[in-house]
């Protein structure tokens, strides 16, 4: 299973650590998505994010 993580938000008034964890996404734009594997730590980046990101489960490894 893997999740399609698309970033909604823009990142101006956002915290260091939230600016982190975006950037560990690999999101830099508005728009921008990314296919990640479906595992803790990436859970883990979304939750901290959840805010700023929509999630789907697509199809994949």
């Amino acid at each position: 299973m893997a999740l399609k993580i698309t970033l909604h938000h823009g990142l101006v008034g956002e915290k260091p650590v939230t600016r982190k964890n975006l950037e560990a996404l690999g999101l830099r734009k508005i728009g921008q998505s990314v296919v990640k594997k479906d595992n803790n730590a990436t859970r883990g980046h979304i939750l901290k994010v959840a805010h700023l990101v929509t999630v789907e489960e697509v199809a994949g490894e």
